[in-house]
């Protein structure tokens, strides 16, 4: 198995989980939260798939599909055109609200390209800095690997969420 076959096994499970986690679920089921103050499954789906389009389609030199596909009108979040999702406010995580055939599309349509990527990645690629605003840098296979940890656990907490759902 090579490095990218690998990570395309990540990235795979991402999106299986990510999909089934919104499955079925209407709208109002979606936008629920178990508490004040908590996540949505809507906007764990959303924020997870965001930030995988975002950070591989930097990496890739790509434009997101976000913007590319139209997912950004399609939702009609009320954010600015690039938020992901990252540091936004209780009330901000109350306001992405959709339906489980558009989180599933989108995150299916994030999943494509992140695939078409990797598809081009050899193991050398992935020590190529990609962010030299930390210490050490940031390499491309660094890079990949925290967007499967991070969308990892959004989907668990989606997940989560939804077994917290009424019957």
């Amino acid at each position: 198995m090579t490095p990218a076959e690998l990570l395309k096994d990540a990235f795979g499970r991402i999106v299986e989980s990510g999909t089934a986690v919104v499955d079925g679920l209407s709208e109002d089921q979606l936008a629920s939260r178990p508490a004040p103050g908590t996540n949505s499954i809507a906007w764990l789906v959303w924020h997870l798939a965001r930030v995988q389009d975002d950070h591989v389609a930097e990496v890739a030199g790509l434009e997101q599909v976000w913007t590319a596909q139209g997912f950004v009108d399609r939702f009609g979040l009320p954010f600015e055109r690039d938020a992901t999702g990252y540091g936004q406010s209780a009330d901000e995580v109350g306001q992405v609200r959709a339906s489980a055939d558009l989180l599933a599309a989108y995150l299916r349509a994030v999943h494509e390209q992140t695939v078409a990527y990797l598809d081009t990645v050899s193991a050398d690629d992935l020590d190529r800095v990609v962010d030299e605003q930390w210490d050490p840098p940031v390499t491309l296979g660094v890079r990949l690997v925290s967007v499967v940890d991070d969308d990892t656990q959004h989907v668990g907490q989606a997940a989560y969420v939804r077994g917290l759902l009424p019957s």
